[in-house]
Order: structure tokens, then C-alpha cells, then sequence
């Protein structure tokens, strides 16, 4: 697989250039945006073209979006780029929006998928939801950019996705691990032909080490990929590297003190803080909110695949509470609206069981009133409740009062991850 240029640069080459751009960037944030404008008015867009010197710039975290984005609506005053011009407007949960311009791959998912040996003539199944959030929309637009056929698979829908898979003979897939398991599981199971696919991007949840290996078992060459709606493409996997992820060539990187803005030292897991040179949505110092750490080994030496960017260590998990259940994020604050619709709940917790892809998230719930009129009622109700604030199904469970932990955590994860 060919290797662009700005992939094998020196550390000192990619970081010369990174910086060159970052205080052009900075001004033009300050000078087109309203949240940018505010933050950085005392800022001197022209000093800020070093590492140390964007440490000390605030950091503005997804958890901080949705109430920006009430505040400020439609997009909390970050955007440049007026809605009326951009291609599409998401919306994850939270609830969140995301824009996207014009550009073809302004996401950045060409280069993670050109990893995976994704090419011009290549027909993708992409089974991401195209329904509000803008995963499917992400992939999609990196694989039209190396000039791939796309099949708008979605979610769901199992036996017609064989079925799918069978007559358009697919050479790649899109989506999450899981689902890609259970598709060609029940291909088996009806006698369907699923061997056109050998290769796939997946994201949105864990590809643990049974998955790797099952996948492996079927000469299907699988990797990670790790991107969000806001600032896209973060980092990436290769056939000959898993389990560390290389930094994509377009962002700058930082891994700070949890809900701090301190860059920590390689190696020390913090959070990551993501710096764009996107025009529409110009983002400076964005907190993801996810945990990771640089590996050591990349600042020596480079990927075995000829990629000499630093890698991080994966995702770590959250440096807050929030949870990706199905490729779908849950935050604190929606448990605690989903309580707050139901007079009856004094206090409620999400536990998160089971294995990646086959999870299930319970709704655990103490009653002011122990003794309620009809549970099953408020059962169906908190169920519904759920779904329209989440976008996933839960189990609901009545616990005895004072039966809950009182640690402050409103989502729990006891997920395994093997």
C-alpha cells in the first residue's frame, strides 16, 4: 500500500508545519466565529505557534456543547461557515449538532480507510446509521474521496443485509465490529455467501481480541478506527499495528490532565484535546472527553507499516461518565432527564452489562413511594422515556430505597471487553 507524503515525514518536519498553520488558525477562529472571538480576545493569535504556547489556551469540552449550543443556537457560536451553507447538519446525543461543509472528505476518513487497503473500485456496505448522527455520512465521504462504490446498508435489518451482501458481493464494510459479526453469522445460518467482503473499517465501539481472531479466522482484514462527529478523524489502526492507534496527519494532538488543560507526559494517560484546521467548524483546543496516552515506542521509532506520526494507546475510556452504548453515547445528564420525567424516581442509575455488540443497559431506579399504583405502567413509560432521550432500548429494574450506591455516578459499565 502506496504511503502519501505527509505520512512518512519526520517528527520535526510534521510538527514545523502543524505550528506554522496553528497561529493562522487561532486568528482565524478569533476573527470569523462568535465563541472564538470571546474566548481569545486578549489572545495574540501571532504567539501561539508553539505547543507550550496553545497549552495555555482554554480547552472547550463536548460536555460544555449542548448548553453552548442552547445558549447560542444552532451551533453555540463556533461555527464560521453560516448553516445555510454547509452540506448537512447532525444531531448525536446530547442533544449535540454537528456541521458538515462542502468538501468531499471533510472528515478525513479517506486516509484510515486507505489503510485498510480500500481503493478506487471497491464497493463499501455501510452499515453506520444515516439517521441523524453522522457516522455513516463520515465513512462515506472518505470512501467517495479514494473513489469506492457505496451501498447505504444503515443499521438493522439482518437477514436483508445477507441477503444484500450475496447479490452486490461487497468488498468492504463500514460500521461497527459487531454488527458486522452478526451479518455474517446469519449468513451462514441461511446459506448465503458472504466471502466477497475482505476488508472493513469499523468504529463506534471496542474490537476486542475474540473478534480480532474470529475475524482473522475468515481472512478478513479488520481495523479500528477512532474519529467523532466534531473534529472527525482522530486516529487509526493498521493491518500491521493493532491495539495502538497512528495520529492523523491534520490535527495537532494533545493528551491533558483530565478536565484540566496541562499537557501530562508521554506515556501518562489524560484526555484527549484535539486542535483542527477545518474552515466551517474551526475547533481550537476541543476536550473530547475520551482518555488515552501517547506510546513511548513512537517517539523512537516509526509504525512497521512506514507511518512515522506518534501513536496514542487506544481509547482508554471517559474522563467523565459518558458511555458509548451501540455507537451511541449516553451522558449523566440524560439519566438524570429521563428521572426528572418521571415524578416518581427519587434517584436512578444506567448499569451497562454484557459483551460488546450484545450489551444491555438497565435502567435502575428507586420510587419515593415504594409501594407505586401500577409498576407496569411506569415501567413502559420510563422504557419509552428512555428510548426518546437516548435513542436505545433499556431494561428497567425497581430497586428498594437506599439500595443504590450514593458515589455520585449516574452510569455504571460493567461491560466485558474480551
Amino acid at each position: 500500500m502506496n504511503l502519501d507524503k505527509l505520512e512518512t515525514r519526520s517528527h520535526e518536519e510534521r510538527e514545523k508545519t502543524l505550528l506554522q498553520d496553528l497561529a493562522e488558525q487561532v486568528q482565524y477562529a478569533k476573527s470569523h466565529t462568535e465563541y472564538f472571538g470571546r474566548l481569545f480576545d486578549k489572545i495574540d493569535a501571532k504567539t501561539i505557534n508553539t505547543r507550550q504556547a496553545l497549552a495555555t489556551l482554554p480547552v472547550t469540552r463536548k460536555s460544555e456543547l449542548s448548553l453552548a449550543q442552547k445558549k447560542s443556537p444552532p451551533l453555540g457560536g463556533m461555527n464560521s461557515t453560516p448553516i445555510q451553507q454547509l452540506k448537512r447538519i447532525f444531531q448525536s446525543p446530547g442533544p449535540i449538532h454537528e456541521p458538515q461543509g462542502l468538501g468531499m472528505d471533510g472528515f478525513r476518513l479517506a486516509r484510515a480507510l486507505r489503510a485498510a487497503g480500500f481503493q478506487a473500485g471497491d464497493l463499501v456496505h455501510n452499515a453506520f446509521s444515516y439517521h441523524f448522527t453522522p457516522g455513516a455520512w463520515m465513512l462515506e465521504g472518505g470512501a467517495h474521496a479514494l473513489g469506492c462504490c457505496v451501498f447505504p446498508a444503515g443499521v438493522g435489518q439482518t437477514e436483508l443485509q445477507a441477503q444484500t451482501i450475496e447479490h452486490l458481493k461487497p468488498t468492504a464494510y463500514t460500521g461497527t465490529p459487531s454488527f458486522l459479526k452478526i451479518i455474517l453469522e446469519k449468513a451462514d445460518e441461511m446459506g448465503l455467501d458472504s466471502s466477497s467482503i475482505k476488508k472493513a473499517v469499523v468504529s463506534g465501539e471496542a474490537l476486542t481480541p475474540s473478534m480480532r481472531a474470529w475475524f482473522k479466522a475468515r481472512n478478513i482484514t479488520v481495523i479500528s478506527t477512532y474519529a467523532t462527529a466534531d473534529v472527525g478523524l482522530i486516529a487509526y489502526e493498521t493491518p500491521e499495528l493493532a491495539s495502538v492507534m497512528i495520529i492523523d496527519e491534520e490535527i495537532i494532538l494533545e493528551i491533558v490532565e483530565p478536565n484540566g488543560s496541562k499537557p501530562m507526559p508521554i506515556g501518562e494517560v489524560g484526555e484527549v484535546v484535539i486542535t483542527i484546521f477545518d474552515k466551517d467548524y474551526p475547533l481550537i483546543r476541543f476536550g473530547t472527553g475520551d482518555l488515552s496516552a501517547i506510546d513511548p515506542e513512537s517517539v523512537l521509532q516509526a509504525s512497521p507499516c512506514g507511518r512515522s506520526n506518534l501513536r496514542i494507546k487506544g481509547w482508554l475510556g471517559r474522563a467523565d461518565q459518558t458511555t458509548k452504548i451501540k455507537g451511541m453515547f449516553v451522558h449523566p445528564g440524560q439519566v438524570a432527564e429521563i428521572a426528572r420525567k418521571h415524578p416518581e424516581i427519587s434517584k436512578a442509575r444506567v448499569v451497562v452489562s454484557g459483551n460488546i455488540g450484545s450489551e444491555v443497559m438497565t435502567f435502575h431506579c428507586e420510587l419515593k413511594e415504594e409501594k407505586h399504583a401500577d409498576l407496569n405502567a411506569l415501567k413502559e413509560a420510563i422504557i419509552q422515556s428512555t428510548r426518546d432521550v437516548t435513542k436505545l432500548r433499556a431494561d428497567v429494574s425497581f430497586e428498594g430505597n437506599n439500595t443504590l450506591p450514593a458515589d455520585g455516578k449516574f452510569i455504571e459499565d460493567v461491560r466485558t471487553y474480551a
